[in-house]
């Protein structure tokens, strides 16, 4: 049998889309039938005997529907159970054939597709977006030589070095078994239990209880690769690589009284807000940034490489911007989409491969493990949004859910009767060929000496934040803690981790708890002495990593909360619309009922939400234009007090023209106050300018506001 031509694919940004376009169903002008194509007359009356008789087995159409409905649900994930997707393209900004050979680094001019999921890490499906957590940042790319996941999180580094203990910590983290409490939330007793007790968590610990575990939006959070892997080029040589996406939103947060009250008021408030954001044709985008260490460079960062509970700062190793993420059309459909979507670390490409990370390790076994209970079977694979664009070749054969028929009378290699086909293709014709370590030593449970320096990050973590920024991991430390019912778990908590952190750090949260803190001088030179034995660089801070030192230059799709009532100063609101949308900000009309509210010039518009559906936490800044109608009505509904005085009191910016400041002066607000704009010439620029900030921590009374 003579060989065909191998077939190819030419990829571009509508690539999945049109192999999607094949499997999309619309029924649309069309008649309802059974899963087997029969016409169906009447769906909403059993087949009886008699109206009031019983009803008939025979009913093929009654038995098959109420069958299927049974049988809907599969298997949530055991972990980024609550989770939203979009699709988009990946763009390199110039060709990496420098460093890799994978085809996806090599063309400036193509768009990759993509799939991108985010999710939370602890809770179950019907949990809220906004508890504090770890927020999964997964990307499927579809390549022309099959597909790459770089399965990530928005946090760089975890709880765990060795993948053994992945069962351990999650199980910690989530509901108690006992009497499955706490939904979705770590403040509790077995996670800081097994915190306590696993020094090696402690990094992660500093990032949990930061700001970054409670994201403004998906959009303006970053994400990372965690792990370090391996980029190849054409010539073979090896380079050690961290993955960054970096938001061009910039990096911004909620504040902890915000992300619980959202849990109440709209628990979907990061799925909603990326859904609402690509509807209305804001595309989040992010830069793909890379830290390439060259093999031999390695050991003089004194860093362990293979560690996932360290980062390399970037002041050792820039981040390198080589890319662009866009994600510009939403699912049509989130269960064959977002729910059925399967990641898998190990599933790379031809100039990507691993390194020996033990927690990456059992990531590869763990994520293709899962999907055989989840997905009901191996075929997995060929579920639409996980087949690939790629051609697909092999004697993989039968299974549950097998969509693919094999043509043909062989399903073995080799063979001769099928021409020997599929056959093998050499690293020239794009095989997968592993990086050939070498590889020496004995078969151990162990772990290197490199592996034992568990502080040193955690406390240049803590370091590098702003006064706010500790201020806010103390005090979700005493929260955390504060609901840990065990005494010796809060003090060993204290005495084992926090205390070889930062003894500030220990001292404010001690002080919370009503505990003491152990002087932690001996430990502490015991633990200057490993790190100075592995060659630990002595970093004071990082500046990287505080959010604060992110990029703060735009109000593009930040929402502005306005209050209004009859009689508002129309062309103050005219005004200041037409610059916050030419900054690429969205104006939120808000009153104490929907419908229409007239204005100072006789003309009405609609409102957007009533006050009683929606609260400041929703929004990035609140603007209350003018108007002594309007005014006097506000000043007289305890919802618009509340509304202006939780704003301030979360440190946003606040913007009021004319007698609109009677408002604030009436909710006990400082006028002048740090990101509070009062009217002005200048008044549209100032506030504008304040948005951008995000937030406006040093506002010295906030905390005496009653809200």
């Amino acid at each position: 049998m003579s060989q065909k031509t191998p077939e190819t694919v030419s990829i571009n940004e509508r690539s999945k889309d049109v192999a999607l376009e094949k499997e999309r169903s619309d029924p649309s002008g069309q008649r309802l039938t059974t899963d087997t194509g029969v016409p169906i007359e009447d769906t909403d009356n059993s087949l009886k005997v008699g109206a009031r008789g019983p009803t008939l087995l025979e009913d093929f159409h009654l038995r098959e529907k109420i069958m299927r409905f049974d049988h809907e649900r599969i298997p949530e994930r055991v972990v980024h159970a609550r989770g939203a997707a979009a699709h988009g393209y990946f763009q390199m900004y110039e060709s990496l054939s420098e460093f890799s050979r994978a085809k996806v680094f090599q063309d400036p001019s193509k768009k990759t597709p993509v799939f991108v999921r985010f999710s939370t890490v602890a809770g179950s499906r019907g949990s809220a977006d906004t508890a504090r957590d770890v927020r999964g940042f997964a990307v499927k790319f579809y390549t022309e030589e099959g597909n790459w996941d770089l399965v990530g999180n928005n946090i760089p580094v975890f709880f765990i070095q060795d993948g053994i203990k992945f069962p351990d910590v999650v199980h910690a983290a989530k509901p108690e078994p006992h009497h499955e409490i706490p939904q979705a939330a770590t403040a509790h007793n077995s996670f800081w239990d097994f915190v306590s007790l696993v020094p090696e968590s402690a990094h992660m610990i500093m990032w949990i209880m930061s700001d970054r575990a409670i994201p403004r939006s998906y959009r303006m959070m970053e994400g990372f690769g965690v792990h370090t892997f391996r980029l190849i080029n054409a010539q073979g040589k090896s380079r050690f690589v961290k993955f960054h996406w970096k938001p061009l939103l910039g990096v911004h947060s909620l504040v902890w009284d915000e992300s619980q009250k959202l849990a109440g008021k709209d628990p979907d408030y990061h799925r909603r807000d990326l859904y609402e954001s690509i509807e209305k044709g804001n595309f989040p985008e992010w830069e793909l940034g890379l830290q390439i260490i060259e093999e031999e460079d390695a050991e003089k960062l004194g860093i362990e490489l293979l560690d996932s509970t360290k980062l390399i700062p970037e002041e050792l190793v820039p981040v390198r911007r080589v890319g662009k993420l866009v994600l510009n059309r939403n699912p049509t459909n989130y269960f064959a989409e977002t729910e059925q979507v399967a990641f898998c670390t190990a599933n790379v490409v031809p100039g990507i491969d691993f390194t020996d990370d033990p927690l990456l390790h059992a990531r590869n076994f763990s994520y293709l493990d899962t999907q055989l209970t989840r997905l009901g079977g191996p075929n997995f694979n060929q579920i639409p949004i996980n087949r690939p664009v790629a051609p697909v070749h092999n004697f993989q054969q039968d299974g549950f859910q097998r969509h693919s028929i094999p043509v043909g009378q062989v399903n073995y290699f080799p063979n001769s009767l099928g021409g020997g086909c599929p056959f093998l293709a050499s690293q020239e014709q794009g095989g997968y060929r592993h990086f050939p370590q070498k590889v020496t030593g004995e078969k151990i449970r162990k772990r290197a000496e490199s592996f034992q320096d568990h502080f040193s990050q955690a406390g240049l973590f803590f370091r590098s934040m702003s006064k706010p920024e500790r201020e806010h991991i103390i005090q979700a430390l005493q929260f955390e803690l504060g609901k840990v019912e065990r005494e010796e778990v809060r003090k060993r908590v204290i005495d084992a981790v926090l205390v070889h952190i930062d003894s500030e750090l220990a001292t404010e949260v001690a002080e919370g708890l009503g505990l003491s803190v152990p002087t932690a001088t001996a430990v502490k030179g015991k633990l200057e002495k490993v790190a100075e034995s592995l060659g630990v660089p002595k970093i004071d801070k990082s500046p990287a990593l505080s959010m604060e030192n992110q990029k703060k230059d735009s109000i593009k799709t930040r929402r502005i909360g306005v209050l209004i009532g009859d009689g508002f100063d129309a062309a103050d609101l005219q005004s200041t619309k037409a610059a916050i949308e030419k900054a690429g900000g969205e104006l939120v009309l808000i009153s104490r009922r929907l419908g229409m509210v007239k204005g100072s010039d006789g003309q009405s518009v609609k409102v957007d939400k009533s006050a009683l559906t929606t609260g400041s936490f929703e929004y990035d800044a609140v603007f209350v234009p003018g108007g002594a109608a309007s005014v006097s009505v506000l000043k007289k509904d305890g919802d618009s007090l509340h509304f202006v005085q939780e704003a301030y009191r979360h440190c946003k910016p606040i913007g009021v023209t004319k007698d609109a400041a009677e408002l604030l002066k009436a909710g006990g607000l400082s006028t002048p106050a740090l990101g509070v704009v009062v009217d002005g010439a200048d008044f549209n620029e100032k506030f504008i300018e304040a948005i951008a900030q995000h937030r406006h921590w040093a506002r010295h009374d906030k905390d005496l506001i009653p809200a």
